[in-house]
C-alpha cells in the first residue's frame, strides 16, 4: 500500500504547480485601515446629532416665546385691551365673557404666604378676602380703591381664593 501511496503522489506531483509565496519584512499582506473611516463616520453622526439638538432647541425657544406670551388664565397679551386712557376707569381685557369670575372690593397691596400679589377687601370679613395675581393688568394702579376685578380663579395652598385678574374696573 505504501508503494500505491507513493505513485500516486508522483503522478500527482508532475500535474501540480506550486507557487512560493515570499514575503520579505517590507512586504505587508494587503490590509485596508480601517480606522479612518471610523472617525469620519463617527465625525459625521456627531456633527448630526449637535445639528439635531440645536434644532430641537430653537424649536423649543420659540414654543416657549409663544407659550409665555399668555396669561395663566390662557388669554394671549396680544389680545389685551386697554382703556385706562380712554374711560379713566377700567383696564385689561375688554370682554368680560373671557374671565367668569368676578369680586368686587378694595384693593390692597400684599398676598399671603406667596400666594398673590395683591388683596381685595370684601365685605364679611377675612373669609371672604381674594388674592389677586395677574400678568395683564397692573394692580398697583388701583390701591386703596373700590374696584371689580374679573379672572380665573386659580388652585391655592393656602389663600381661600386666589384668582388670575384679567380686567379690572373702578368703582364709583
Amino acid at each position: 500500500m505504501d508503494r500505491h501511496v507513493s505513485s500516486h503522489h508522483a503522478r500527482h506531483a508532475k500535474t501540480h504547480e506550486y507557487h512560493k509565496i515570499d514575503l520579505s519584512e517590507n512586504d505587508e499582506p494587503n490590509m485596508r485601515d480601517f480606522s479612518e473611516d471610523t472617525n469620519k463616520i463617527n465625525t459625521i453622526m456627531t456633527g448630526g446629532i449637535f445639528v439635531v439638538l440645536i434644532g430641537l432647541g430653537i424649536g423649543t425657544g420659540y414654543v416657549l416665546a409663544k407659550t409665555i406670551n399668555q396669561s395663566p388664565s390662557g388669554v394671549s397679551k396680544e389680545r389685551v385691551v386697554t382703556q385706562m386712557e380712554e374711560s379713566k376707569k377700567a383696564v385689561g381685557v375688554a370682554d368680560t365673557k373671557a374671565f367668569p369670575d368676578s369680586a368686587t372690593g378694595v384693593l390692597e397691596a400684599g398676598g399671603l404666604d406667596g400666594e398673590g400679589t395683591h388683596k381685595l377687601i370684601r365685605e364679611g370679613g377675612p373669609s371672604q378676602t381674594v388674592y389677586l395675581i395677574s400678568s395683564i393688568v397692573d394692580l398697583d394702579q388701583f390701591l386703596g380703591k373700590e374696584v371689580t376685578v374679573w379672572g380665573q380663579t386659580m388652585a391655592a395652598k393656602k389663600a381661600a381664593w386666589l384668582m388670575d385678574v384679567g380686567r379690572v374696573e373702578l368703582e364709583e
